[in-house]
């Protein structure tokens, strides 16, 4: 599951222990400015948990240098063997700005930092002038003994190409679906077996369908309308659009269940394990439910995933 940006940090211990004893495999922390920081909620899951990997998604890649991002990731690496996963990305480009770092070409300062962090992680000596990351003779003291995967955040086509080049893999935001899996994998020019791919999963489930579509139906019409991509690959986009246009959320609401299957766990029980089930025929290795903004909310679901991971 994830950690939604509008938790409380001091939750943390008691959310990651839940996961934890419902059997989960992991939790990612969502990092969003100006909400809670990543690698501090990071370090927290990990220190009270035992078997629960921790992954960030995302941290911007020009929020922090690219050295100390390097680290980060190496002393969350140190703390928990094997147990964290670093996802970094291009960021919201509007927050960027806010903070006088946003990027002429987010797609060089993306590669440039995630080149240089994996590098640094490896135990190299870097240097480097490039256009967003300068290094000179930068080496880590204490580099991971267990390397662990940098795996980008990214939607469009030529985000996901660099990805394919230079991470070990992908993190695809909610809407994911399989057609969205396959088409990101294409995109990234690598297969499933070699590139890590990580989706964050809606999830809503009654036994009334329509119950379940009204709940999330909002959101879902609110991704529509900012044309997120995992949307528009769809042969039946322009049909989501157009109901929306015409209805609002409530347009969504009467679509074919299978086109609810494709974009989320929502609907009846069966409909969440189908849509599980096609993520994992398409190459996910790590499908995480996003929880809405109200814990309440978000601690209710936590058998509901443990149900489903254990189908």
């Amino acid at each position: 599951m994830c950690f939604d940006r509008t938790f409380p940090a001091g939750v943390m211990p008691d959310y990651a222990r839940r996961l934890e004893a419902e059997g989960l495999d992991q939790l990612w922390v969502i990092e969003d400015c100006f909400f809670t920081a990543g690698v501090t909620l990071a370090a927290t899951a990990l220190a009270v948990t035992e078997r629960l990997t921790v992954g960030i998604g995302i941290m911007p890649a020009v929020a922090r240098t690219a050295a100390i991002t390097a680290m980060e990731v190496a002393t969350l690496a140190n703390l928990a063997p094997g147990r964290f996963v670093a996802g970094i990305g291009h960021g919201v480009q509007d927050w960027m700005g806010q903070m006088g770092v946003r990027p002429a070409s987010p797609l060089t300062a993306l590669d440039e930092t995630i080149t240089a962090v994996r590098r640094l992680l490896a135990g190299e000596e870097v240097t480097a002038a490039g256009d967003y990351v300068t290094l000179d003779r930068v080496q880590l003291d204490q580099p991971p003994a267990l390397v662990p995967p940098v795996i980008a955040g990214v939607q469009q086509a030529k985000s996901l190409a660099l990805a394919g080049r230079v991470a070990d893999g992908i993190i695809l935001v909610e809407g994911a679906g399989p057609s969205y899996v396959e088409w990101s994998l294409a995109q990234a020019g690598r297969s499933a077996d070699d590139l890590r791919v990580v989706t964050f999963t809606m999830l809503a489930v009654a036994d009334d369908p329509r119950e379940a579509y009204g709940w999330v139906a909002p959101f879902v019409a609110g991704l529509v309308a900012e044309r997120r991509p995992a949307f528009t690959i769809l042969p039946y986009f322009d049909e989501m659009a157009a109901r929306v246009e015409r209805d609002g959320p409530d347009g969504l609401v009467s679509m074919p269940a299978e086109w609810w299957r494709e974009i989320g766990a929502i609907g009846t029980i069966d409909d969440a394990h189908a849509h599980i089930a096609a993520l994992e025929a398409s190459g996910v290795r790590s499908i995480n439910v996003f929880p809405g903004p109200e814990l309440d909310d978000a601690l209710a679901q936590i058998p509901q995933v443990g149900a489903l991971a254990r189908r």
